[in-house]
């Protein structure tokens, strides 16, 4: 949001998004009180209501977000324990990394109603107002990227619950409230609403891309639609590879993107709207109130304050163990982005020390109810290094989907349908190489996906892709010692959900 100034100006603009926050719940009569008879009679206004959704959504991706979070509990590369000295203990999450959900599981609840459905909801008001607008024809554009971003939603509550009821309108009736429908329908859904939203959107090759960014362009879309067809078999029953190749190849053949020569360039503050290879983000703001990246606050040690001059003490939450660490190989350029074992200062030779002349040393979780401070390896993917800080609050944009992914989705989709495996193995040796490894001579499927899990950590793709490679239920690690039953592949639906709509159904086995 900081290269123009409609973004730039969300918190000022949005007032019509003010209006949608509250009116979420599926057993409400209104999902926001924008309607037909309040329509958009200029495109900025429109616009403006249309960047809070985007707000909305970034909360699958924020650190601070149950919906990032929520994905990321129950993999195999990252956790949250409670500490010794104090803080971090929440049973909710425990039960999310052990794999032992319950129906009336906290941060599900805030992910249905907080994140998801609020994504949705603001869309479908949006939407209507837009449709009833005299402007409908001149908001086109403005509709499918509406449309893009409540697909999105419904993309979301597809892979986290499975089987969610399906409504599109900007009021719901108190006494028919919707129904639950399958994964398959929302499945279906979600494919057409992202094909046809894409048709009415431009390319990137067709916008400046500092002045447009970082709003959908049809490449955007076209990389969330190979996403949701290549876990297709695990949403629908129904393989789609081809169309996965299809849409990667929507994108590589823009030649508009390329890969970063690192990984954390795309993560840096000051190189978002000029990078290659980000596809889709949020832009956040904090010195305008804009939301902002509290990733550093999150995850780092405390003592990061000393390392990187922060304006705060982080709150050494979120981390991850031995079972993520030891997939990376020697020289792997991606472990600059990790903490682990002795820290120092950014020289790389003095020790980072506490006030006793204590140096710090990482290692991996040893108790997930009462870790040590120095228990559990750190991320730093958003680099707090040319940050301009508000607060605990960077101003790092967060990163949806990168070319990366789109050359790994269309490696992959060859693979499976053994064909052209030589230019499946050479897109994955391009990654590869862009991290300083050497080329592989052949690929399996395990291999694809830890070095997705290398490339991806901590960026919302792991859960899909360890239910989509089995790996989610085969596996044990820290914390989940035991095999898991394929339904817990999706989420209960929260059981306060089902008491306030009597038309929703529980999913299997919870």
């Amino acid at each position: 949001m900081k290269t123009i100034t409609i973004f730039k100006s969300i918190v000022a603009c949005s007032i019509g998004m003010g209006m949608l926050s509250g009116c979420l719940n599926l057993d409400e009569e209104l999902y926001g009180r924008l309607s037909p008879e309040t329509y958009y009679q200029t495109e900025e206004e429109a616009l403006s209501s249309v960047v809070g959704v985007y707000q909305f959504l970034s909360y699958m991706s924020r650190a601070g977000g149950d919906g990032w979070r929520v994905s990321e509990y129950g993999t195999d590369e990252f956790f949250c324990p409670g500490h010794a000295s104090g803080g971090w203990y929440d049973e909710a999450n425990m039960q999310i990394m052990a794999h032992k959900i319950t129906p009336d599981n906290a941060a599900l609840e805030r992910v249905w109603e907080q994140s998801i459905f609020k994504v949705i909801g603001g869309a479908n008001a949006v939407l209507a107002s837009m449709e009833a607008s005299p402007l409908k024809e001149d908001l086109k554009a403005l509709i499918a990227e509406t449309r893009a971003l409540r697909a999105y939603g419904y993309y979301y509550a597809m892979d986290y619950f499975g089987n969610v009821p399906l409504f599109t309108g900007a009021k719901v009736d108190a006494n028919n409230l919707p129904k639950t429908e399958s994964r398959k329908a929302i499945y279906d859904f979600v494919v057409k609403e992202f094909t046809e939203a894409a048709a009415d959107l431009p390319s990137i090759k067709e916008v400046n891309r500092a002045s447009y960014y970082p709003r959908f362009t049809k490449e955007a879309i076209y990389t969330a639609l190979a996403s949701v067809y290549l876990n297709a078999e695990v949403y629908a029953g129904e393989a789609h590879w081809g169309d996965v190749v299809t849409m990667c190849n929507h994108v590589i053949g823009t030649n508009a993107y390329s890969l970063e020569d690192k990984v954390g360039d795309c993560f840096l503050a000051t190189n978002e709207a000029n990078s290659t290879e980000i596809i889709s983000s949020f832009a956040v703001d904090p010195s305008k109130g804009v939301d902002g990246n509290e990733f550093i606050l999150y995850a780092q040690h405390a003592l990061d304050q000393k390392k990187y001059n922060l304006p705060f003490a982080p709150a050494n939450g979120y981390c991850f163990t031995d079972e993520a660490l030891n997939r990376y190989e020697e020289g792997d350029e991606r472990l600059e982005l990790l903490e682990y074992g002795p820290q120092y200062y950014q020289d790389g030779v003095t020790p980072l020390c506490d006030d006793n002349g204590n140096q710090l040393v990482l290692t991996t979780i040893k108790d997930m109810v009462s870790a040590q401070d120095n228990e559990g390896y750190r991320v730093l993917k958003y680099s707090p290094v040319g940050v301009a800080w508000s607060g605990s609050k960077a101003d790092n944009d967060y990163i949806l989907e990168r070319y990366s992914n789109v050359l790994l989705m269309k490696a992959e989709a060859l693979f499976r349908q053994n064909i052209d495996l030589d230019d499946a193995l050479e897109l994955v040796n391009q990654v590869r190489r862009r991290s300083n490894l050497s080329d592989w001579d052949e690929l399996t499927l395990k291999k694809i996906e830890e070095e997705r899990a290398r490339e991806f950590i901590w960026e919302n793709q792991r859960r899909r892709d360890m239910i989509r490679f089995g790996s989610y239920f085969t596996d044990t690690w820290f914390y989940k010692t035991t095999v898991t039953e394929e339904w817990r592949g999706i989420y209960p639906i929260p059981a306060i959900q089902l008491n306030n709509n009597p038309n929703l159904v529980q999913n299997p086995n919870y």
